[in-house]
Parts: structure tokens; C-alpha cells; sequence
């Protein structure tokens, strides 16, 4: 979808067409751009960017209160849309997902003409416009799907993929963040054809379990399929303070909030973790994370809440101002995959 967040407001309240919308945050608060729409990216803010940092490069922005009950109300039609097309629908988030159409309930041999007629119900049914890329895997699609924004449509075909990998600025690749982005570059690695000269043990060296990722992806080599349920990564929670924080009192409150939200988040799921991740933004920005593989998996607030001392000690909490906060558990499993254990006995 098309500045999904943004696009909705703006549907929903005719006024805010054409102009400058922010989705997240007051311009005096410490929040953070959760959306934005195309009138507002014109003057260089974007998704995660503090809210405070949006209103100095646009004072005439209107800043508004995500509303998420009613993102997911329209994210359930598209996603209804999508079923009358292909069972074969991998949801990645309320506003975009991946479909398989190589079978398809109208029997069109043309994934491309699927797309646009796609596109064309959901703006029919929602007023909402969305990008579709077409390929011939999930990876080169994805990169698609972005270049003709808003409203577009773009085709790579498979005899194109290798040459319009080459030519892809490296940072354009998805998978590929600003910190790999700034390595690749001090590595003189700038396009998908400097990548493709690099060798799998240059890759491996220098990017570790990522460098094979690296090797196929820039060879349009994908064989991920698209899956119909897959098990979350991480469950977690985070908040920004209203003021920056030393106080460890406050700092063990707020962590004791978020156990307990994650908590009702794994009862709801039924689900277990194997790891656990404090995230700590700092005043000036700097932002740390700490984990721990626990012995046993675990999904309790109390079994969360005993691992974050031992995280908190390594961090700077308590002497250097923090502006930040989450906690987040990963390796999930369901219960039913939960191994025996041996308790220990308070002999």
C-alpha cells in the first residue's frame, strides 16, 4: 500500500488531501514518525525519524494520533481481496504481502495483468492505492514493488534480473540496512555488480551468516516460498520517556510494564522464547542492545524480569541518561514444541 497510514487519515478526512500529513507523534513530543504522506517525504521526513526533528523541516505539517484499530479494519479488505486471487498470501505487515500466483483462482497466465487488476480492486473497494512488483521470486519482487510508487506497477522479468541487479545502488537491496550499507561502501562495494565480484569466502569473511545471503540474492537466486502462517521472529515491547531518565527505579517500573504486556502477548499466541533482548536508547541518540540465551524457554513476566538484571549490568543505565526503552524475546517456539526439563529443587 501507498503511505498506507497516511493514505487512510487522509481518506477518512478530506481536508488532509494534498498537504503535508504526519502519522505518529506531537511536534513537542518525544514520538516518532510512524507514517507520513508523499507531501510530507518532499521535505526529507520518513518513518522512525523523531517527531520534533519532522516539524523543523516542515512547520506547516499536520501532525495526527495513529489509529490503529482502524488500519487493521481496512488491512482485513485488502487481505480479503487478495483470497478471491490466490490461496497462496504470506501478510509481512497490515499494508503489504507477498503473493504466489503462479496458480490462480481466475486462471490468468499473466501475473502482471493479476497485479494491475489487484491494484484496481482495492482502490475500488477501500479508495486506497497500492505498488505492485511482479518477478519471478520473493526478493527481486519486493525491490519492485518500490520503484513505480505510488499507484505503479513494476515487471522484472527472469532474463532481466541479473542485469538490473547489477546497476541496483547497494543500498537499495532489501535485507540490506544503513550499517551493511556504510561497510559495503568502505569495501568499494556500490552496486549489485560490485557485490556479484565478490567471491562467497569474501562474503562469508566480512559479513559472516549474512555473506551467503549476500552471494545468492545479488544472483536473483531466492527459493524462499511464499508461506500462508509462519511463526512471528520476536515479541517485544518499547516506549520513548518523556524525559530522559537515570533513575533505575523508573528505568525497573517501566521494564516491569513491558514483561507483563509480552507476557499477555505469549498466553494469547501460545508461544515460548529462547532469547531475551533489552534495547536502551541513549539521550544522544546511541542505541545499544543486550541478550541472553536463557537455558530453558520461557514466557513469563517473572522469567523475563529475572534475566534483565544481568543485561541492565551491562549497559550504562542508571549514569547515562536514557530516552529509551524495550525489552523483546525471540527464537519462539510454540508450547507444544516445549522439551521436557528438570527443575531445579530448592534442596
Amino acid at each position: 500500500m501507498d503511505a498506507f497510514y497516511a493514505s487512510v487519515e487522509q481518506l477518512d478526512d478530506p481536508e488532509l488531501v494534498g498537504k503535508p500529513l504526519i502519522v505518529g507523534g506531537r511536534p513537542d513530543s518525544r514520538g516518532v514518525v510512524a507514517a507520513c504522506s508523499y507531501e510530507a517525504r518532499r521535505f526529507g521526513i520518513r518513518s522512525a525519524m523523531p517527531c520534533a526533528h519532522a516539524y523543523r523541516r516542515c512547520p506547516d505539517a499536520i501532525f495526527v494520533r495513529p489509529r490503529m484499530s482502524r488500519y487493521k479494519e481496512i488491512s482485513n479488505q485488502i487481505m480479503e481481496v487478495f483470497a478471491r486471487y490466490t490461496d497462496l498470501v504470506e501478510p509481512m505487515s497490515l499494508d503489504e504481502a507477498y503473493l504466489d500466483v503462479t496458480s490462480n483462482k481466475l486462471n490468468q497466465p499473466s501475473a502482471t495483468l493479476l497485479a494491475r487488476e489487484i491494484c484496481k480492486t482495492i482502490y475500488a473497494e477501500t479508495g486506497l492505492t497500492a505498488s505492485a512488483g511482479v518477478s519471478c521470486n520473493k526478493f527481486v519482487a519486493k525491490i519492485a514493488s518500490d520503484l513505480n510508487k505510488p499507484n505503479g506497477v513494476s515487471v522484472i522479468e527472469p532474463e532481466q534480473v541479473e542485469d538490473f541487479l547489477a546497476t541496483l545502488p547497494i543500498g537499495k537491496f532489501h535485507g540490506i540496512g544503513k550499517v551493511t550499507e556504510h561497510k559495503m561502501m568502505q569495501l568499494n562495494i556500490r552496486t549489485g555488480a560490485d557485490l556479484r565480484r565478490c567471491s562467497r569466502a569474501e562474503l562469508d569473511e566480512h559479513f559472516g551468516k549474512n555473506g551467503i545471503f549476500f552471494y545468492h540474492i545479488v544472483r536473483g537466486t531466492d527459493l524462499r516460498p511464499v508461506q500462508t502462517s509462519r511463526l512471528r521472529k520476536s515479541v517485544g515491547s518499547e516506549r520513548t520517556l518523556k524525559e530522559d531518565t537515570t533513575d533505575m527505579n523508573e528505568i525497573w517500573e517501566l521494564l516491569e510494564s513491558q514483561a507483563e504486556k509480552i507476557e499477555a502477548v505469549f498466553q494469547n499466541k501460545d508461544i515460548l522464547a529462547k532469547t531475551i533482548t533489552l534495547k536502551i536508547r541513549y539521550s544522544d541518540f546511541t542505541t545499544i542492545t543486550r541478550s541472553v540465551s536463557c537455558k530453558t524457554e520461557i514466557c513469563s513476566s517473572r522469567e523475563i524480569l529475572s534475566y534483565l538484571p544481568e543485561l541492565l549490568a551491562k549497559s550504562e543505565a542508571g549514569s547515562r541518561p536514557i530516552r529509551l526503552l524495550g525489552v523483546s524475546l525471540s527464537n519462539l517456539v510454540s508450547r507444544s514444541e516445549r522439551k521436557p526439563r528438570q527443575l531445579v529443587l530448592p534442596f
